[in-house]
């Protein structure tokens, strides 16, 4: 247990630099049943294991491109026109924009004695020296940051290689490992990580069902609201909420973009249905699907969610059920062999919690 603690902290501390490799895991675990299937079923059977397995890769990376493609068009499509549509508009509708708000506040401020008209204007200059100087602060700091992102893009570019070799070898990996290890070590170690292979695989599906439930609700309500583009605006939501907090705000921010350049007279309301969307899924879905998926009580996983955040923000939200969940299992696990009981894997196949 304590070692497990202490991988866990030294992943939290390199982060930024392992999230590829974790990204490939995910991937790797989403494509294995495609390329077993693959393997077993591609003619002649029984013979040539290595170039079926390999072959079986190459499909696999193929429908992987094709998804991402298919996704990627759609996103990119809608975000084009939407910028056409916002570029060739934008001169009226900013005029417009600015001249009601001037209107707005020459207003407010004549109602206003002198020397508060004075001092509200005074506001407003230092306003826009602290706006300016915000701009300033943050492109520095965008500087700063850049040879991390450089870092991240070196690992990004590796990610298909890690993933191929992943696909191809993992069995030959887990049984080089297993023979390294002592054989009562190895027996309780493949156990060790069947748990987590399987907590991991029910917090994919768990984070799934998140997005088609998103995805679900949002087409319906883009709909109802006669939005341009509902199916692909709904796409883009549900493949956002993958991403742990700041997605659902990028999936927002993409409806309301289209929105504002198609139809800015229900720009509002589209930012009203992201955020009632949004409350359901934080208060009711998120711990109701993860409790469910991870088998962990509702009320445990809110606090579990809330302390997460607070401790290591992002990647506490994203970590916190999975992490909980294996170190529940796990402590079962060395419980039951403790006590010299049968070591048993979990059972999630029971539903409750």
């Amino acid at each position: 247990m304590l070692a497990i603690v202490a991988v866990v902290w030294v992943l939290f501390l390199i982060r930024g630099l392992i999230l590829p490799f974790v990204i490939g895991l995910v991937l790797a675990y989403l494509l294995m049943p495609l390329v077993n299937w693959l393997e077993r079923n591609l003619p002649p059977r029984q013979k040539w294991p290595d170039f079926k397995r390999v072959f079986s890769v190459i499909i696999a990376f193929l429908v992987l491109i094709a998804v991402i493609g298919g996704f990627g068009y759609i996103l990119v499509t809608t975000i084009i026109d939407a910028s056409v549509s916002l570029i060739q508009g934008a001169p009226f509708f900013l005029g417009q924009s600015l001249n009601r708000v001037q209107q707005w506040l020459t207003n407010v401020i004549a109602t206003l004695p002198p020397e508060m008209q004075q001092e509200v204007s005074r506001n407003l200059v230092e306003a826009g020296i602290s706006l300016g100087q915000n701009i300033r602060d943050a492109f520095f700091s965008w500087i700063a940051t850049l040879q991390g992102t450089i870092r991240m893009f070196l690992g990004f570019a590796v990610l298909p290689f890690f993933l191929f070799y992943l696909l191809k070898d993992s069995e030959g990996l887990k049984k080089s490992l297993s023979r390294s290890l002592p054989q009562n070590v190895a027996f309780h170690g493949r156990n060790m990580v069947t748990i987590v292979e399987m907590v991991l695989g029910r917090y994919i599906r768990a984070q799934g069902m998140l997005g088609l439930i998103v995805a679900y609700f949002t087409f319906i309500g883009l709909l109802l609201l006669q939005v341009p583009y509902p199916l692909a605006l709904a796409l883009i939501a549900g493949v956002s909420e993958l991403v742990p907090t700041i997605g659902p705000w990028i999936g927002g921010a993409v409806s309301v973009f289209v929105a504002l350049a198609m139809a800015p007279e229900k720009a509002i309301w589209v930012a009203v249905l992201f955020l009632g969307v949004q409350l359901v899924e934080n208060s009711l879905l998120v711990p109701r699907i993860q409790s469910a998926y991870l088998h962990i009580h509702p009320a445990i996983m809110i606090f579990l969610l809330v302390a997460g955040s607070y401790v290591a923000g992002i990647w506490g939200l994203l970590l916190v059920g999975p992490l909980t969940a294996t170190f529940v299992e796990v402590f079962k696990y060395v419980r039951d062999y403790c006590e010299g009981k049968p070591c048993q894997l979990p059972d999630f196949s029971r539903r409750g919690n």
